[in-house]
C-alpha cells in the first residue's frame, strides 16, 4: 500500500493542528511535495547536515523535525550557508522535511503532558492557554432534518468540550419565510408565506475547522437559503495552550524532589534558583523556552517550576515563592523524537519511523 506525505500530514495534523502554533513559528510542510511515495521516516528534534546524511543513509525521504529550518522568509540559497546547504541537499536527494513545533507543545497530549507523565503529576489543566480559539454556530432546520444535520456537524468536528463529544443545544419554535418568484422552496410555494416548524441547533467548535464544519452545514441542510449565525465566544478552552500545572502524585522536599527530577529526566545537570526550605506538590512546566511562564506559574500557586533557558535576572522574579528550576533546552524536549514514532507507528505499521541517532544537543558540559 502506497502512503503519500500528505497522507501522514493528515494524521499529524489531526494530533496537533498547525492553527495552534505560535504566530512567530514555522510548521508544516516547509521543503518537498505533498504527493511523495513516503520509503522511510527520520525524526529529529534539529535538522543537522548530519541528520541529513542519516535520513539518506536510512532511505528516509521524509523528516519530521521539531525544530524549524527555515523561520523567516528567504531571498537567496547559498551553499556556503550552513542551513541553505541543508536544504539545497534535502531538494536534491527528494526529502520532504516537515515541521512540527509549538503546535505539539500547545496540544493536550503534547509535550508538556509527556514529561507530566514521566513526573507522575496528576493533571489539572493548561498554564497559559489560547484565547479567541473558539467559535459557536446557530442554524436553523426542520425538525425532521435536525437529526441528520446535527450529526454531520458532529463528524466534522463541532459539539466537543473537554471529555465529552456531541454537544449541542436544541430549541424547537417556528420560523417564517415567504419566497419571490425566483426561488424554489423546500416547503410551502413561492410568492406565499410560510411558517415551519424548526430545530435552533447551537454547537461550539474550534475556529480552525469552520470551513469543514460550513461544508457540512451546507451538504445536509435541506433549505434553499440557509439562515445561521457564527459568533466569536470568550470561552477558555483549558487543553488547548503552552504548559501544563498539575499535583505531584507524592509531595515531597525540595531536595529530594530535585534528585526524582534529575533521575527521571536523565539530566547530567540543574539549574535552579534558591531553595525554600518548603515542600513540592503543584508543579508547573513549560517544554523548551518557558520564562514568560514564570509569572503564570505563580499566579497559579505553583511550588516549582520547570523550564529552561531561563536567564540570570529571570531567577529572582519568584522572590522566594516559587522554586525555578531548568533542565535545559534540549534535555526539556529530547523525547519528541520517541513520541512521535509511537504516534506514528500505531497510524502507518507499514512504514518504518526512526529516531534520529546524532545528538543535536548544541550545548556541552565540562565536568
Amino acid at each position: 500500500m502506497k502512503i503519500l506525505i500528505k497522507d501522514l500530514i493528515y494524521q499529524l495534523e489531526n494530533l496537533a493542528p498547525i492553527e495552534y502554533a505560535e504566530p512567530y513559528d514555522n510548521v508544516g510542510l516547509i521543503i518537498g511535495s505533498y504527493n511523495q511515495i513516503v520509503t522511510n521516516i527520520l525524526i529529529t528534534l534539529d535538522l543537522t547536515e548530519n541528520v541529513l546524511i542519516e535520513s539518506i543513509k536510512k532511505n528516509c525521504n521524509f523528516i519530521i523535525t521539531f525544530h524549524p529550518i527555515i523561520f523567516k522568509p528567504k531571498k537567496s540559497l547559498i551553499i556556503e550557508n550552513i542551513y541553505d546547504k541543508i536544504i539545497i541537499h534535502a531538494l536534491k536527494n527528494d526529502i520532504s522535511i516537515y515541521v512540527i513545533h509549538t503546535n505539539l507543545d500547545s496540544i493536550w497530549e503534547g509535550t508538556n503532558s509527556y514529561i507530566s507523565k514521566i513526573l507522575k503529576i496528576n493533571k489539572e489543566k493548561v498554564l497559559i492557554p489560547k484565547k479567541n480559539i473558539l467559535k459557536k454556530l446557530y442554524t436553523y432546520v426542520p425538525l425532521d432534518y435536525a437529526k441528520k444535520l446535527r450529526n454531520s456537524l458532529f463528524d466534522a468536528g463541532a459539539g466537543n468540550i473537554s471529555d465529552y463529544s456531541h454537544c449541542s443545544y436544541n430549541i424547537n419554535g417556528i420560523g417564517s419565510y415567504m419566497g419571490n418568484e425566483k426561488t424554489k422552496p423546500f416547503r410551502g410555494s413561492k410568492k406565499k408565506f410560510h411558517m415551519e416548524e424548526e430545530t435552533c441547533i447551537s454547537v461550539i467548535f474550534p475556529y480552525y475547522k469552520w470551513n469543514k464544519i460550513k461544508k457540512a452545514l451546507f451538504k445536509n441542510h435541506p433549505y434553499e437559503e440557509i439562515a445561521y449565525e457564527v459568533h466569536n465566544i470568550e470561552n477558555i478552552n483549558f487543553r488547548v495552550g503552552i504548559g501544563i500545572i498539575g499535583i505531584l502524585e507524592k509531595e515531597m522536599n525540595e531536595y529530594d524532589f530535585l534528585f526524582f527530577l534529575k533521575k527521571k529526566m536523565n539530566l547530567l545537570f540543574i539549574r535552579h534558583s534558591q531553595l525554600r526550605k518548603k515542600n513540592i506538590k503543584k508543579v508547573s512546566i513549560i517544554t523548551g523556552s518557558g520564562s514568560f511562564g514564570i509569572i503564570p506559574a505563580m499566579k497559579e500557586g505553583s511550588d516549582v517550576f520547570i523550564s529552561s533557558d531561563i536567564k540570570y535576572h529571570d531567577f529572582f522574579k519568584s522572590n522566594q515563592e516559587m522554586l525555578i528550576v531548568d533542565i535545559g533546552h534540549y534535555e526539556s524536549e529530547k523525547f519528541v523524537k520517541k513520541m512521535l514514532k509511537t504516534f506514528l507507528e500505531k497510524k502507518f505499521p507499514s512504514i518504518f519511523a526512526y529516531e534520529s541517532k546524532i545528538d543535536t544537543n548544541p550545548v556541552k558540559y565540562f565536568s
